[in-house]
């Protein structure tokens, strides 16, 4: 617009110098500079309206998605700060105890409790730029159950001392921060803090990438999530379809793995720092060269014994831990499908730690105080998982109707933290392993936002009880929850 109003000016003013004695002249330096000076106004211009519909045109994606789009597709004028995050709000109600001593020696004592819950299990507020010439970087802050609050109050009743509060718990973690490099689509160099996109939850953690009020308790159970830690990637992709990644990273923690939750204790530290004593590798396959289809392949190993500051009261003694590893071997599958109103997500998961029970004798030695919980670990954990929801508004005819989404869902997992462990009776965890079902309903009015609704229903495995007979020894786990949940990630 600019340029025809300009040169149209700049025509008159050429015609006119051709008649007048004192005429303008116009070199070609000048109508260069002038004619550039054009396009600059037509670029804002043209921003301005680009700016405008960012928000609108703005799509929903899942955390590795958003990271190879920022990593592997070229930035446009406009695209260089990318914004965004996701959370839930969610409630529950749970027809069982939530008494530590439910799974102890009279489970059948709580068989008749119950109790509910108010939650912000997870809030996110994730930013990145891009630099260019190929540098960029991303953060992600977490607060996890509303974050934490703190105050210091004057006492009047206590001779007005001064006294440290806590008004509510929770966690504040940076998930995420990191520099990358891209030198083309086939090569891209990342440090920092980032997400080990080990199984399908830690890859695919947003709200609106699961049916379930709450994370898939399996992987979620056995395994870190989200897992970040400070690390060295190599990653890039193809054009048919293929996406990869590979990690170097600091071992995990031996000294924290318990019965319930196997390594997950063991990730991040609980000093000011990451002990990197040993070390590990992941590495993460991707191909989504079908229509709606995805499907993935990780994995993760390093050793994890004397990874920490902490030491038994036995010491290192050099005739029972001198060969001790604590090698921790996870492979994983995933997959989802997505298309003609149908949606198939399913993963599994199986892990691996060698030394077992030495590792295990060492934690229950640890001091008073340490950062052990001192409990057995498995030397094998599984988990494994499946969810299909289809969308019946897509059924509709009536664009309005289908531009919403309101998807009946089922889904069933199987995990147990202690699938295989030495030395003990056979029914001693038998809690720790379960399956699980639940059915429910997630509405999206529109892409970025959701509402869920849930039954579900933990079934304990059978094993012997106490009396020597053969039956259900801890008591099952039905809950009903709801959720509302967002994620969005937008250009400006």
């Amino acid at each position: 617009m600019y340029k025809h109003i300009f040169l149209s000016i700049l025509l008159i003013i050429c015609a006119l110098s051709v008649h007048a004695e004192d005429s303008v002249r116009v070199s070609a330096a000048d109508l260069q500079t002038l004619i550039q000076r054009i396009e600059r106004l037509e670029r804002k211009d043209s921003l301005s309206q680009q700016m405008g519909n960012t928000v609108a045109n703005s799509q929903v994606d899942d955390s590795t998605r958003v990271q190879q789009k920022a990593a592997e597709q070229p930035r446009t004028r406009h695209g260089r700060f990318t914004i965004g995050g996701y959370g839930e709000i969610t409630a529950k109600h749970c027809f069982y105890s939530n008494n530590y001593l439910r799974y102890g020696k009279n489970p059948e004592k709580y068989a008749g409790d119950h109790y509910g819950e108010f939650d912000l299990p997870h809030v996110v507020i994730y930013m990145g730029y891009d630099f260019g010439k190929g540098w960029s970087m991303g953060t992600e802050i977490e607060f996890e159950h509303g974050g934490t609050e703190s105050a210091v109050e004057i006492e009047e009743e206590e001779g007005g001392e001064y006294e440290a509060e806590i008004e509510r718990g929770g966690e504040v973690a940076l998930e995420q921060f990191w520099l990358q490099k891209k030198f083309n689509r086939y090569a891209i160099i990342r440090a920092g803090m980032q997400v080990i996109p080990v199984g399908g939850l830690n890859a695919h953690h947003e709200p609106t990438e699961y049916f379930s009020v709450y994370r898939n308790e399996g992987e979620f159970t056995i395994i870190p999530s989200t897992w970040h830690e400070v690390g060295l990637t190599f990653m890039g992709s193809t054009p048919n379809g293929w996406h990869y990644q590979a990690m170097f990273l600091p071992g995990l923690d031996s000294d924290r793995f318990n019965r319930k939750n196997w390594v997950k204790p063991g990730a991040g530290s609980p000093y000011e720092f990451k002990l990197a004593n040993v070390f590990a590798g992941a590495a993460r396959l991707d191909y989504t060269g079908v229509k709606g289809l995805r499907l993935s392949l990780s994995g993760y190993c390093g050793n994890s014994f004397r990874n920490t500051l902490s030491k038994s009261n036995v010491e290192l003694d050099a005739s029972t831990y001198a060969g001790v590893k604590g090698t921790v071997s996870i492979g994983a599958f995933d997959f989802a499908y997505n298309d003609y109103g149908l949606i198939l997500r399913g993963s599994a998961v199986y892990g691996h730690l060698s030394d077992a029970a030495a590792i295990t004798q060492y934690n229950i030695a640890m001091r008073k105080g340490s950062v052990s919980s001192k409990q057995w670990v498995a030397s094998d954990a599984i988990a494994a998982g499946i969810e299909l929801g289809y969308d019946f508004l897509s059924l509709s005819r009536d664009t309005k109707v289908n531009s919403h989404k309101l998807y009946l869902f089922g889904r069933y997992d199987y995990y147990d933290s202690m699938f295989r462990y030495d030395n003990q009776p056979t029914d001693m965890y038998a809690w720790c392993g379960r399956h699980r079902a639940a059915v429910g309903i997630n509405y999206f009015p529109i892409r970025q936002i959701g509402v869920k609704a849930e039954f579900s229903y933990g079934i304990l495995k059978h094993g012997t009880r106490a009396d020597g007979t053969k039956g259900k020894i801890y008591n099952d786990e039905p809950q009903i929850a709801i959720g509302i949940v967002y994620a969005g990630f937008f250009q400006l």
